[in-house]
């Protein structure tokens, strides 16, 4: 059994409050056993400078892993900054005031830490994970990157020229292309979030030094943080940690709120139509969807049952209907990807281009179906019990735990729990679905293909 208290959004010590620049924590949730040993508690606090630390204590383990995740993406770019998040989070490896590059590799593969960070739309994520005693050490590297990395010219031209290899690696893969030809077509590619993430060999090859690291000083600031910890770890140690490691150079001497990204502006409009492109593939890669809908939107969870149950598995609707009954493709699933103010929903696809057609009338016939008429009750049932295994399952690691904490304090309204989520799935009933296909699926179409000429 669990027992949780939350704090909701709008009080003091949460995103976006005026009286959020108290040094504030507060025990999120607590979870207990069946023989009343607490097996889990989160807790959370808020820096005067507006940096968040969220901690989960889990019982039972012994490593400990970290995120630091900065509330800039790809989306916060212009034209003249095209990939420039993604060029940041490359050249913030490569040596601080007290590190060299090959210092920061060290520090972690002389422990067996796992050490990596990626980039998205709206955020940017170092991660790690270590043995739980080794957790002091994974939060100093981290700290140090963030708050003292040099970013000097010489990284920045070495680190271009591998930005310039992994744009080409993307070029080479046939989902990432269909997809992000789909977002380019959606958004339009002029567009925050209709542009790739790593940018475009004219944008990267032209971005400076200064431009970058003008970047660093204008996002990378502790009240667009979120320092998220799950393990075998303390939380009040874990604060002291973070304050230490992070209070270089005075990047703590400040009083601000904290910043997050829970939606507040106008949805980003999507524009129906077909884009392609070709490419020496052997397969035609498609990409069928529409509008979908926002992060935050409560119908989010019906959405997900929805798109398990049509492409969701081996039993889905169009496993079955295009690769077991047809044999059209090996690959078919359905995708709901979500953004502050919208999202979309889409099929994906790989075929024989001689089958293109065909697969286009299947997917679009199965589409139609839906919106009309729904799912059946045992597809409710059967997509359930997908998403809360899969969610459980996922859980199970402390990485998959740090990440659900930073994604849940910088993008949500507030951190769930997980017998909150469970609850809002099992209360999603054959109606709502309905009404969420029957809306969705009925929207005008954004279609992107890729493949040979």
């Amino acid at each position: 059994m669990s027992t949780s208290t939350s704090t909701p959004a709008g009080t003091p010590g949460t995103p976006g409050s005026p009286e959020s620049t108290a040094h504030l924590t507060s025990t999120l949730s607590e979870t207990t056993d069946d023989d009343g040993l607490v097996t889990s508690v989160v807790r959370r606090t808020l820096l005067p400078s507006g940096l968040r630390i969220v901690t989960e204590q889990m019982a039972g383990v012994r490593s400990a892993s970290i995120g630091v995740w900065v509330g800039v993406g790809s989306a916060d770019e212009d034209e003249t900054l095209h990939g420039c998040s993604h060029f940041l989070e490359h050249v913030l490896f490569k040596g601080t005031g007290s590190r060299s590059a090959m210092d920061i590799s060290v520090a972690l593969d002389a422990v067996g830490g796992e050490f990596n960070a990626f980039t998205a739309k709206e955020y940017t994520c170092f991660h790690a994970r270590v043995l739980d005693v080794d957790l002091d050490l994974a939060v100093d590297v981290l700290g140090d990157m963030i708050t003292d990395s040099l970013i000097t010219p010489e990284d920045v031209a070495a680190e271009r020229d591998v930005i310039l290899d992994e744009i080409a690696m993307h070029d080479d893969d046939p989902d990432d292309v269909v997809h992000n030809l789909f977002a380019a077509q959606a958004f339009g590619e002029h567009t925050a979030l209709g542009r790739p993430i790593a940018g475009t060999v004219e944008s990267i090859t032209a971005m400076t030094r200064d431009q970058v690291a003008q970047f660093h000083r204008t996002h990378y600031r502790p009240a667009t943080i979120v320092v998220s910890v799950a393990g075998n770890v303390e939380h009040d140690h874990v604060v002291a940690q973070v304050e230490a490691a992070f209070g270089r150079n005075g990047f703590l001497d400040r009083t601000e709120a904290p910043v997050s990204r829970l939606g507040e502006g106008a949805p980003a409009p999507v524009h129906p139509g077909t884009a392609s492109t070709i490419r020496p593939f052997e397969q035609v890669n498609l990409v069928l969807g529409m509008e979908g809908i926002a992060r935050n939107d409560p119908r989010r969870f019906a959405l997900s049952i929805l798109s398990t149950a049509l492409g969701g598995g081996t039993s889905s609707r169009l496993f079955q209907e295009v690769r077991e009954r047809r044999g059209l493709a090996y690959s078919v699933y359905a995708f709901a990807s979500h953004h502050a103010d919208s999202g979309l929903v889409g099929v994906s696809v790989g075929c024989l281009p001689a089958k293109q057609d065909e697969v286009l009338s299947v997917v679009r016939e199965q589409l139609g179906l839906v919106a009309r008429e729904g799912i059946s009750a045992e597809e409710l049932e059967r997509g359930k019990g997908q998403l809360r295994g899969g969610l459980v399952l996922g859980l199970e690691d402390s990485g998959s735990r740090m990440a659900r904490l930073g994604k849940s304090e910088l993008v949500h309204d507030r951190l769930l729990t997980l017998d909150e989520v469970l609850t809002h799935i099992d209360e999603v009933s054959i109606e709502d679905v309905r009404a969420v296909a029957a809306e969705i699926f009925s929207r005008p179409e954004v279609l992107a293909v890729v493949g040979p000429a």
